[in-house]
């Protein structure tokens, strides 16, 4: 009997609806920062480094930087904020996209 009266409860609790909450706003998406390679047409050809890695995110307007040496597996994720810097086998900045 006492099995029956508590599997009884059991069951009766498992179909009380549950009342749900509002879902929390989804925040708002921060602006996206604008990235924009024209500024940088006097690098091609010059020794990639760190140094000039801050000075090309800070010219372009950049969130990041990627560097993109020959045969380099990248993603194909498209980033507005993402400058790409590609580089030759020697080092040296061949051109630049931003995605």
């Amino acid at each position: 009997m006492k099995y029956a009266l508590a599997a009884a409860a059991l069951a009766a609790s498992a179909c009380t609806p549950v009342q749900l909450r509002d879902p929390a706003p989804a925040p708002s998406p921060a602006p996206a920062a604008s990235c924009k390679p024209d500024a940088l047409g006097d690098l091609v050809g010059k020794r990639a480094s760190d140094a000039r890695a801050d000075v090309m995110q800070a010219r372009s307007g950049a969130r990041t930087l990627r560097w993109i040496a020959p045969d380099t597996a990248v993603t194909m994720d498209f980033r507005q904020d993402r400058l790409n810097v590609y580089v030759d086998s020697k080092g040296r900045i061949e051109r630049f996209t931003c995605a």
